[in-house]
């Protein structure tokens, strides 16, 4: 990465990627949280074993203990042969957590059971089996405000937390932004075997000013779009996605920032939460777990504010 920022969380993450410590990764939704646990993973002498991901927040509650631990034949309705769970599949590799804040608290006493012993029981089973893992957690908000909250124990907080590692938003590291669309134009261009896009100067520049809420992960749906979109041609700042087009490095008036930051203002704030959340859901389709991503929020949350109207 070109940024001073990012090169210097690179340094850091070589330097413990290799101890057998638990890594937390916190960050806004999008910015490349689980492309730096497999970095850790590429990086530990745990290489060669599985790297399994877990996204908490897409698993119903009540399928969680299965989800991880697995099940025996016969444990509940539907069990009709022996499942094993993320975490027996993970065994010598890297179990990663993603959205770890989305763990019931029931399920949270199991994780630190399992996380202090290494030795878990299948759903519906007895016998114990051991499983050694390498747990590396991301969250959206730091750990410790979820501890005051009340809503993450604070025995399980110091079994994850080990090294905790915060990753920038894009934003703030606009540096990044260039070699970011040069490489995923490359890829984009490869994988669909089109001619890649070519950018004026007022294009790169709107890319560039960009506030880019959704991170890396909305950069990636840009950039793969104009490589569908304008394969082989040259894109002016009109051509990007109508987001953009509010940037300064684009022709029209207010920025995107701008037009956010008006519907936080002009109403209280429960209403401009529940206007954010019915605008994601639009864009979404009515999708709750695209719409929890794109705002960088918990599905369950989405869930709870649209269930509460």
């Amino acid at each position: 990465m070109a940024s001073k920022v990012m090169r210097r969380l690179d340094r850091t993450l070589r330097s413990v990627a290799d101890k057998d410590v638990s890594i937390c990764l916190v960050g806004e939704s999008g910015s490349g949280k689980e492309v730096l646990a497999r970095r850790i993973h590429a990086l530990s002498p745990r290489r060669d074993a599985p790297f399994v991901p877990i996204n908490c927040a897409a698993i119903p509650e009540n399928l969680f203990e299965s989800e991880l631990f697995g099940h025996e034949r016969g444990a509940f309705t539907g069990a009709d042969e022996l499942a094993r769970g993320k975490v027996e599949a993970a065994a010598r590799g890297t179990l990663f957590l993603d959205e770890i804040t989305e763990l019931p608290l029931a399920m949270q006493a199991k994780l630190l059971r399992f996380l202090e012993s290494f030795r878990f029981t299948r759903v519906g089973g007895t016998k114990k089996i051991e499983a050694d893992v390498r747990l590396v957690s991301a969250t959206l908000r730091p750990l410790e405000q979820e501890v005051k909250r009340g809503t993450f124990r604070a025995d399980l907080f110091y079994r994850v937390q080990g090294i905790t590692l915060a990753i920038p938003p894009l934003r703030e590291r606009r540096a990044d932004i260039e070699p970011l669309v040069t490489e995923l134009t490359r890829r984009f261009a490869r994988q669909h075997r089109v001619s890649p896009p070519r950018l004026s100067r007022n294009a790169a520049a709107a890319l560039r000013e960009y506030a880019w809420p959704g991170n890396i992960r909305e950069l990636r749906n840009v950039v793969e779009q104009l490589c569908l979109l304008s394969a082989g041609k040259r894109v002016g700042a009109r051509d990007l996605p109508a987001a953009l087009q509010g940037s300064p490095g684009a022709d029209s008036a207010q920025p995107a920032s701008e037009q956010v930051l008006a519907v936080r203002l002009d109403r209280p704030l429960d209403e401009s939460i529940d206007a954010i959340i019915d605008a994601a859901l639009a864009l979404e389709h009515g999708n709750r777990a695209r719409t929890a991503r794109r705002l960088g929020i918990g599905v369950r949350t989405v869930q709870r504010r649209v269930g509460a109207r």
